[in-house]
């Protein structure tokens, strides 16, 4: 196995680890999860903050949630395209939720080592739900980038907002492409 390999191997056995444990994680359960040695913990990372920095990369790579939206049939009603996207979108953010609260204690929220960056993201999220739009572009309002662009905004600041009255997914959904007001 390479040395990325067995980096890739031990930051997907540890990711689970983080979120339960958080930073108090010990290499023993690490080295037991990933079913390896202690030692090649250390043959792989220099020590535990690069690894916690690896699985923060990991965590927020979108690369997840833009495989589930590019799989979502497009001969599918275009309300259902987006549930699916928004569960996928949502998962995402609950797996990132869950592991910067678990690093929260060591200052994670902060920095971030990821490279990229969040706009490359967001822009790359973006992207994959304009895909969705592509059957209905004759019927659109707006152009396609746009509404995924007010979509995604929708979805994400329900989510972040957690507010009693907070909308459902599906309200959010039959909002966006209904509108606010009924039929008089």
């Amino acid at each position: 196995m390479s040395v990325e390999e067995r980096r890739s191997m031990i930051v997907h056995a540890v990711l689970p680890l983080l979120v339960e444990h958080g930073p108090t994680v010990t290499t023993s359960q690490i080295a037991r999860a990933a079913g390896i040695g202690e030692g090649t913990i250390f043959r792989a990372f220099k020590d535990k903050e690069e690894l916690f920095d690896a699985c923060t990369v990991e965590a927020l790579r979108p690369d997840h949630v833009l495989d589930a939206i590019a799989e979502i049939p497009l001969d599918q009603p275009l309300e259902a395209r987006l549930a699916e996207a928004a569960e996928a979108l949502g998962a995402h953010l609950e797996r990132m939720s869950a592991l910067m609260a678990a690093l929260h204690p060591l200052g994670r929220t902060r920095r971030s080592p990821m490279k990229g960056g969040r706009r490359e993201s967001m822009t790359a999220m973006q992207e994959a739900v304009t895909e969705l739009f592509a059957p209905e572009q004759g019927r659109l309002r707006l152009p396609a980038d746009q509404l995924a662009s007010l979509f995604l905004s929708l979805l994400f600041s329900g989510k972040r907002l957690s507010l009693e009255a907070s909308p459902t997914t599906s309200q959010i959904i039959d909002v966006f492409l209904h509108g606010a007001v009924g039929a008089a």
